[in-house]
């Protein structure tokens, strides 16, 4: 519960992140909405994983470099979130004139939760549990027997 607090709490400066910049394109620089929306979503999506990488999933022991883990993210979170805000803001704004910046909240909302679940179990996974049958653990097991002046068959 504390991780999904700390995704939204992240997710939340990363929709300002986004608002910002995509204000900026369209109502500052006057780029069409679907050519802004993947340029904001993609500034957010760098603004999180720098956020969840050093706060969100800070306690996690990393199994891969942090050049992976961002290439990831990319191609997970980012991808669902581009796909789906220029899907969803083509649908709102486009289709049902919904302002611009309401119809980005909308779909920023509706890709969150599918956002956290794979940014959980694919970019910032728990690194696997060494099990018994494992050679560190099979190699510790017959040291602590040798120690302790036994030659018994070592764990399986």
């Amino acid at each position: 519960m504390i991780r999904w607090l700390k995704f939204n709490f992240v997710g939340g400066i990363g929709i300002g992140v986004q608002l910002a910049v995509l204000t900026a394109l369209k109502s500052g620089l006057h780029f069409n909405y679907l050519l802004a929306t993947p340029l904001a979503v993609e500034a957010a999506v760098i603004h999180n994983f720098i956020c969840h990488e050093r706060f969100t999933w800070r306690d996690r022991e990393k199994t891969t470099s942090p050049l992976v883990r961002f290439i990831r993210f990319n191609l997970t979170n980012g991808l669902l979130s581009i796909l789906g805000n220029l899907g969803l803001m083509r649908l709102l704004a486009g289709v049902f004139h919904l302002n611009y910046l309401a119809a980005n909240l909308v779909a920023i909302t509706l890709c969150s939760l599918a956002n956290f679940m794979i940014s959980d179990r694919v970019v910032f996974q728990h690194k696997p549990a060494q099990t018994l049958s494992s050679p560190a653990i099979h190699t510790k097991c017959t040291a602590v027997r040798l120690y302790q002046g036994t030659n018994s068959e070592p764990l399986s």
